[in-house]
């Protein structure tokens, strides 16, 4: 028994290590998202730059451990990759239309439907710490969305939608991700959504992309290499761990998203905002605060 609570306890720790190394990279993600916008990027544009950079990774990696690219359980994967391309327009398009900080902190929602739809789906319990992050994530949301009265500026109901709506298609993606790592391996699980996303956001968008220069260039490398970061480690991550505890792992995308924001794109967060992060973040903290297996 002792020898089982160690590898628990082993098991957790390294959910919270990849799920850090996730946020990271999504932060990162963000952050080039935002300069690609500045720079006149369509959103197909970034969204087909980062699934092609995802898929000549994914492939390598499946190629190199020698697996099937086609997985076992074909339809939840292709619905898993379904899922992300969805849950990427609506991230991105939020992305464009809010400070980082505040788009990143909407996304971050997702444990109150990722907590619900593990109960519906994969009989996962909702327990009172998970309870209690919920209660501390509708909290944090009404600071974001009342900015004005802190110093912030309005941000618009329609891009406040667009972002909850990222989130909660993030969260049946992670509650599916943690479905499919029962019989599938992490690196088929995380290939197939470049698969989905590269040939429809080409036929989609292709007639609206532009010819980037150097620095182009670079954003769209930053994005695909950024985004594969986060999707490989949120991937392992939750396979190590139940969905609606590990997503909450990785609520260390806010204060890097936040850090991103002021030192490289000059938005510093209003006051409200940063109420509405300490008040999620501190959800985040007492969600992952669940009982040990005891020793005897």
């Amino acid at each position: 028994m002792v020898d089982g609570v160690a590898a628990f306890k082993k098991a957790r720790l390294s959910a919270v290590g990849y799920m850090t190394v996730s946020a990271f990279g999504f932060a990162v993600m963000g952050m080039c998202v935002k300069l690609g916008d500045s720079y006149g990027f369509p959103i197909m544009q970034m969204m087909a730059a980062r699934a092609f950079i995802a898929f000549l990774l994914s492939y390598w990696d499946v190629r190199r451990k020698k697996l099937s690219p086609w997985g076992n359980n074909r339809l939840m994967l292709f619905l898993r990759g379904v899922l992300g391309l969805a849950g990427l327009i609506a991230v991105y398009t939020s992305l464009t239309l809010m400070p980082l900080a505040e788009a990143t902190l909407i996304q971050y929602l997702h444990p109150i439907f990722t907590a619900f739809l593990a109960w519906m789906c994969l009989g996962e319990l909702i327990r009172k710490n998970t309870i209690l992050c919920i209660i501390f994530s509708i909290l944090g949301l009404l600071c974001i969305v009342q900015p004005e009265s802190a110093g912030g500026k309005e941000i618009p109901i329609y891009a406040l939608c667009i972002g909850l709506i990222g989130a909660a298609i993030s969260a049946a993606a992670y509650t599916l991700v943690r479905y499919l790592s029962i019989s599938e391996h992490p690196a088929v699980i995380v290939l197939y959504f470049p698969m989905v996303c590269l040939p429809v956001t080409f036929f989609v968008g292709w007639d609206s992309f532009i010819i980037p220069d150097l620095s182009g260039w670079l954003i769209l490398l930053g994005i695909g290499v950024a985004t594969q970061v986060g999707q490989v480690g949120m991937t392992k991550g939750v396979a190590l761990e139940v969905a609606s505890r590990a997503t909450a792992f990785s609520y260390t995308q806010i204060v890097f998203a936040a850090a991103l924001g002021v030192v490289v794109l000059g938005e510093a967060p209003s006051v409200a905002t940063i109420m509405g992060a300490l008040l999620i973040i501190l959800g985040a903290i007492i969600n992952t605060l669940e009982e040990q297996p005891k020793s005897v």
